[in-house]
């Protein structure tokens, strides 16, 4: 891992989902959050505001340690206890059925193999557990998955993540059953990055 990768990506991917982009989007998802939860992708904790307070204890899987250091100030403004668990969503180190619901904001595009952790996911959520996400993906237009495809090269270079995973089959393969999903393209992000799907799903 470069120096690019340890230390520019994390701020790089700080401020291009900074809450005065992502903020009522984060806020959809977070929404209905309680009990024990697992965020997956922590990154910079930028999702901590937009915690509702029913959420008890929040468990926190994040691979940068640059972006760990750079949350200490959210987790130390929190009225949550923030946990951090791990470094590998493909390999959580929870027991099964151990969390009341689990949290994903843009993230699994920069995970090698997001079907094992959505499935590490489903294994720790307790019955009746819900997932809930917002994360870019294929589009449907066939022009721009096009450009998807085209990107993901440079794209993984610059922001360490693909473009054109579909998220619906990857939720579906993992076992989780879908319960609400809304796709759309973002109007404030250019289409090949910005067609996001947000929802939820269920152990």
């Amino acid at each position: 891992m470069g120096v690019y990768t340890r230390h520019v990506q994390p701020r790089l991917l700080e401020a291009t989902l900074a809450d005065r982009h992502t903020g009522p989007i984060r806020s959809r998802v977070c929404a209905g959050l309680s009990g024990d939860v697992l965020e997956i992708g922590f990154g910079s904790g930028l999702n901590l505001p937009h915690l509702p307070a029913a959420v008890r204890a929040l468990s926190v899987v994040e691979p940068s340690r640059v972006a760990l250091r750079r949350s200490e100030p959210r987790r130390a403004a929190s009225p949550v206890p923030v946990a951090v668990v791990g470094d590998d969503a493909q390999d959580l180190p929870l027991p099964d059925a151990s969390v009341d619901a689990a949290l994903s904001t843009w993230n699994l595009c920069g995970i090698a193999d997001p079907r094992a952790a959505l499935r590490e996911v489903r294994r720790v959520l307790r019955p009746g557990g819900t997932l809930h996400f917002v994360e870019h993906g294929l589009a449907p237009d066939g022009s721009v998955a096009r450009w998807q495809r085209r990107g993901n090269r440079l794209n993984r270079l610059v922001a360490g993540c693909v473009l054109d995973r579909d998220v619906r089959a990857l939720l579906e393969d993992s076992g989780l059953a879908v319960l609400s999903l809304d796709t759309y393209y973002e109007p404030s992000a250019p289409r090949p990055a910005g067609f996001f799907y947000e929802g939820r799903a269920t152990a």
